[in-house]
């Protein structure tokens, strides 16, 4: 047994999307969570960059004590997690591999979407998994940097969502994809909105839920499982109030974030 807590970071508020599912999974686990969302996006950022970031983030949660780490990021899983396991002493779970798994295992005409940061989609990393695994999977993927300020902004399912989404989408649905890969971790917060746009036939996939899966094997494999009280502690780089407001529509649950200055 292991009570100390898991830390979650993200570049902004959508790594609350993978919160909500390590809840689900790990209801006994305490939770600190870092939200950049002074440097919000990271998909428009150098890899260097985006490393660097990271890096600060890791050092904060490692201050916490914190037993392991969850990057809830899709462009710092897909850029910069060789280079952090490197840094870092402790067990570090990406969310890239996660929804490679769930999508080999949702799609049935072997054509599948992929949308994410442009970070995400130049570093080709979720085609690279899935090809390593069937070759005959036929993948498109498209950049939707919009996407990440309209969740930040808490506009997940109105007209200028629903019409960002139609412009983003379309070239993807007329591929004939059955499945589609929420290849960053805000998109979950407009999936209402991508569903409209996708159609029902469409499996939209979510890494998150997947990555919880691989986070409660893995401490249960390692003798890590905790038996806390589920506490949740929030910490961000900017604006706490917008941070606790879509904290609070995303987890239903009051949510308070405290201010901290990485760069010092």
């Amino acid at each position: 047994m292991d009570n100390r807590p898991i830390g979650i970071f993200d570049s902004g508020v959508g790594g609350l999307t993978v919160v909500k599912q390590i809840i689900k999974a790990l209801p006994n686990e305490d939770i600190i969570y870092f939200g950049d969302t002074a440097r919000v996006p990271y998909g428009s950022k150098t890899k260097e960059t985006v490393t660097n970031f990271s890096a600060q983030i890791i050092r904060f949660l490692l201050s916490k004590n914190v037993k392991t780490i969850i990057i809830a990021c899709n462009t710092v899983s897909s850029n910069s997690y060789d280079e952090l396991i490197k840094m870092f002493d402790l067990p570090i779970i990406e969310v890239v591999t996660p929804g490679v798994e769930a999508c080999l295992n949702a799609t049935k005409n072997k054509i599948v979407g992929i949308i994410g940061t442009e970070a995400t989609v130049k570093s080709g990393a979720y085609e690279k998994k899935i090809r390593q695994k069937d070759n005959n999977i036929k993948v498109y993927s498209k950049a939707c940097p919009l996407f990440v300020p309209l969740a930040e902004e808490g506009w997940t399912d109105n007209d200028i969502s629903r019409q960002t989404a139609e412009i983003y989408l379309r070239d993807l649905t007329e591929k004939n994809i059955d499945s589609i890969i929420l290849g960053c971790t805000h998109y979950p917060l407009l999936k209402k909105c991508i569903g409209k746009v996708v159609g029902e036939a469409v499996t939209i996939i979510d890494p998150a839920k997947t990555a919880a899966k691989k986070t409660k094997n893995y401490l249960d494999k390692h003798g890590m499982l905790g038996k806390n009280n589920g506490n949740l502690s929030f910490y961000v780089s900017d604006n706490t109030e917008k941070f606790s407001f879509i904290c609070n529509t995303v987890l239903k649950k009051t949510c308070t974030a405290e201010k901290v200055d990485l760069e010092k």
